[in-house]
């Protein structure tokens, strides 16, 4: 069984919380991961291919990308909470405020109260430039989306065992154990006419303000809760953008999310050595684990999130410029 990179390393993410209660996964249970196979292929590809369209917003293509995602859920992951966050906005090239709609797929403990579980947050952006006329951004974010697509699918058992397990030993209650997982695709990341602080992150901007204003339920009587606000639950906000090329090379951007990033590297030469990847090149993927080389990083939909301080680990090739992309 072969397997490629990140879509690989993302089903382990729920290993990363930096507690104690984990242990690192077995070689069995690496050889075990299913392969994607063709899942992932740019040609008739259950999750790709309907992507591989423009999706710019306020178009039919935004429309049928939103229907795809949502539908894949509702179809084959019923367990998953889906909402929406809406918001309209002007921009350059537009009269009238256009359409944002950032979905969020989520999976909590079952025992915990609304806003208790600590969430790993797993992030793309379907939208695409408007242009030039026809972009239809492949790995600019559709690979991406679909890598989440299939993601979710590997972990849905999973996190039922977990919960399962967790449930007959009466474990939940602890905050740091409470961990649940929340799938995002953002809208709007792309710039109208030229990148810039108002012209970009449309759905990103939007929805960090949304998640910071809006106030959990009271607090149950329990030392653990601590969770105010949905932004303060992210445990983790992985974004992942201009992924799905052959050969990519990710830097390790925040020195405060390097210890996230050298486990991901751990993984991905264990992998290696178990010839578990489908890509074999001679450089890793995952190659920066004595030190960020990114230099701040590149502008992406984490800065609003990162602003109101959020941790985050940006999982996007550095070899490519980031102007709206």
């Amino acid at each position: 069984m072969l397997l490629t990179l990140p879509t690989t390393l993302l089903p382990l993410l729920l290993t990363l919380n930096p507690t104690h209660a984990y242990k690192p996964l077995s070689d069995a249970f690496l050889r075990a991961l299913p392969s994607p196979n063709t899942t992932l292929s740019a040609k008739n590809s259950a999750l790709l291919s309907p992507l591989l369209i423009p999706r710019v917003p306020g178009t039919p293509g935004q429309t049928l990308a939103q229907n795809h995602l949502y539908a894949y859920f509702t179809k084959e992951l019923p367990a998953w909470n889906l909402t929406w966050q809406n918001s309209t906005s002007v921009t350059p090239t537009s009269k009238l405020p256009l359409p944002f709609a950032n979905l969020i797929a989520r999976r909590e403990p079952p025992w915990v109260a609304p806003g208790q579980a600590n969430l790993l947050t797993l992030v793309a952006h379907y939208d695409s430039k408007l242009h030039p006329d026809g972009f239809i951004g492949a790995t600019d974010s559709a690979a991406p989306c679909a890598m989440l697509m299939y993601v979710a699918s590997v972990l849905d058992p999973h996190i039922t065992r977990m919960y399962e397990e967790m449930s007959a030993l009466g474990e939940g209650g602890d905050v740091d154990m409470d961990m649940g997982i929340q799938i995002v695709f953002l809208d709007g990341e792309e710039a109208f006419e030229n990148w810039s602080d108002s012209d970009s992150l449309y759905g990103a901007r939007a929805l960090a303000t949304h998640w910071s204003t809006t106030f959990n339920p009271p607090s149950p009587a329990s030392k653990f809760y601590q969770n105010r606000t949905p932004l303060s639950q992210i445990s983790l906000f992985l974004l992942l953008d201009l992924l799905g090329s052959a050969d990519p090379l990710v830097p390790s951007y925040f020195p405060t999310t390097h210890w996230a990033y050298v486990h991901l590297s751990t993984i991905e030469s264990r992998l290696r050595s178990l010839n578990l990847l489908e890509s074999t090149p001679s450089t890793p993927f995952l190659p920066d684990v004595n030190g960020t080389m990114g230099h701040g990083g590149i502008s992406d939909d984490h800065l609003p999130f990162m602003a109101k301080g959020v941790e985050i680990l940006h999982s996007v090739s550095g070899g490519l410029a980031h102007d709206g992309g």
